[in-house]
């Protein structure tokens, strides 16, 4: 714990902000082992990680260049922070992470975890970011400007963007505050869309497996009925599905959102099969719709 997750246009100075970030908790850490007080918060002797593209040898010119090379560099990215984040981890996400479904499911990994989060936001603008782009060469001309469109800017009024900080680049770290948010703050109990409770059920896997094919199966049997309310009862979920108001889900759109709501949630079994069906729907409701 924690997970820190970086987030602004290309060279906009994210990389500093990481290495700040790893700096501050080292020496904020060393200097509370070493003041043996006792009235002072405890912590843990935490391992320190920054996951960004050069610690997974991804280059910049090549991972950016169609959406099937970026595709797997985000995965490559997801994998490493699912096998580094734990309760005695803290894992800072150097990323462009410019795509909310992304960090939404960033934050999952963390609630299902049971682990603290926040989003800190590189805020430049865009002229200032592609002059430093240019003296750099980090992203190909071309690469860089398809980013700044897409970039979709973190909002602290979604769940998955706060706690955030928004920083410009002449800004100081907000070290007391992101040390209280992500150190000293309990981390919110997992909702039912990222986790559970553990139970011995031989069955659990085909079970799940069924139950998120009933959703599907009960998404593509309403676009064939043309239904124009575009929300749907899923079979054991009293949430409303809501589709799309514009456009017609694809099957292997809804087979793709399956296998990383399975992945989620694949270390842990749920107590029944409603709350899967529920937290299956609330991840595709969130997923969607952006």
């Amino acid at each position: 714990m924690p997970l820190v997750i970086l987030s602004g246009l290309p060279t906009s100075g994210k990389t500093t902000r990481a290495q700040e970030l790893k700096t501050f908790f080292e020496t904020r850490l060393a200097a509370q082992a070493q003041a043996q007080d006792d009235s002072a918060p405890k912590t843990k002797d935490y391992r320190i990680h920054i996951v960004n593209d050069e610690s997974l040898n991804l280059n910049k010119h090549v991972s950016y260049n169609t959406a099937a090379d970026e595709k797997k560099a985000r995965g490559a990215l997801m994998s490493a922070v699912e096998r580094l984040l734990s309760k005695d981890d803290i894992v800072i996400v150097d990323s462009l992470n410019y795509i909310k479904g992304f960090r939404y499911q960033l934050y999952c990994v963390a609630r299902a975890i049971g682990t603290p989060h926040c989003v800190i936001f590189c805020a430049c603008i865009p002229d200032r970011a592609r002059a430093w782009n240019k003296e750099s060469g980090a992203y190909p001309e071309t690469i860089f400007e398809e980013l700044v469109v897409r970039f979709e800017e973190p909002d602290s009024r979604t769940r998955w963007d706060s706690p955030l900080f928004v920083m410009v680049p002449e800004d100081k770290l907000p070290e007391d505050e992101i040390w209280d948010s992500v150190i000293l703050k309990k981390a919110k109990p997992p909702n039912m869309s990222t986790v559970v409770k553990v139970v011995k059920e031989t069955n659990y896997l085909y079970e799940f497996d069924q139950t998120t094919q009933n959703v599907i199966q009960a998404i593509l049997d309403a676009q064939k009925s043309g239904d124009p309310t575009k929300q749907i009862k899923a079979p054991l979920s009293s949430i409303l599905l809501q589709l799309p108001p514009t456009r017609v889900v694809t099957l292997s759109e809804l087979r793709r959102l399956r296998r990383q709501f399975t992945s989620i949630n694949k270390m842990h079994t749920l107590l029944d099969m409603t709350r899967v069906a529920e937290g299956f729907v609330e991840y595709l409701n969130q997923n969607l719709n952006t």
